[in-house]
């Protein structure tokens, strides 16, 4: 079997990235999720193993020390990982999405040469803001956090292999599918 192409799909919290992904995923049949690790609380709706692994600190902190994981990243008072098991068997036969913030893009980058890094920015910070505060799901101390880490994040987008704007997911989901196809359909 050949092995597949690696894709990190970065961008701020809001950004609407999960929305974008999904079409991105049921838009090619060779693409499967890795599915990261995190210590945060599940959201309404979200699955262990499917969304997440939900995880306790102390979990998390032994498959750090186990390692266990490809890249680990603390922020917004939350773990978050890719554990290397489950990536390395997808990676087998598939092409794989890994959705991590740019500290984990980076360590993925180092680890694996050959992965594609892109990053999600949003039309704007205004905009950004309206799409958290529009969830309904997060405090807004949380909010505030996740908008000073955004701006950490939005200026890492140059040290990415492809910076895409989701000012329309469509559109966005289209501009990481030609960048999958060019990538995964000439090796």
């Amino acid at each position: 079997m050949s092995k597949g192409n690696l894709f990190v799909i970065s961008g701020a919290s809001g950004v609407g990235k999960s929305t974008v992904l999904a079409k991105v995923m049921a838009a090619r049949e060779d693409l499967c999720f890795s599915v990261s690790a995190t210590t945060r609380a599940p959201r309404a709706g979200e699955q262990n193993g499917v969304h997440y692994y939900f995880v306790t600190v102390d979990e998390f902190q032994d498959m750090i020390a186990n390692g266990e994981m490809l890249e680990y990243d603390f922020h917004n008072e939350t773990f978050y990982g890719t554990p290397k098991k489950q990536l390395d068997e997808k990676l087998v036969d598939k092409n794989v999405v890994l959705d991590v913030e740019p500290v984990g893009a980076f360590n993925v980058k180092n680890a694996c040469p050959d992965a594609t890094l892109i990053f999600v920015m949003p039309p704007s910070v205004e905009e950004l803001e309206r799409r958290l505060r529009g969830r309904g799901d997060t405090s807004p101390e949380q909010i505030e956090l996740r908008l000073e880490r955004a701006k950490w994040e939005m200026e890492q987008r140059f040290r990415y292999d492809y910076i895409v704007v989701n000012q329309d997911a469509d559109v966005c989901a289209r501009e990481i599918l030609e960048i999958m196809a060019e990538k995964a359909d000439n090796e």
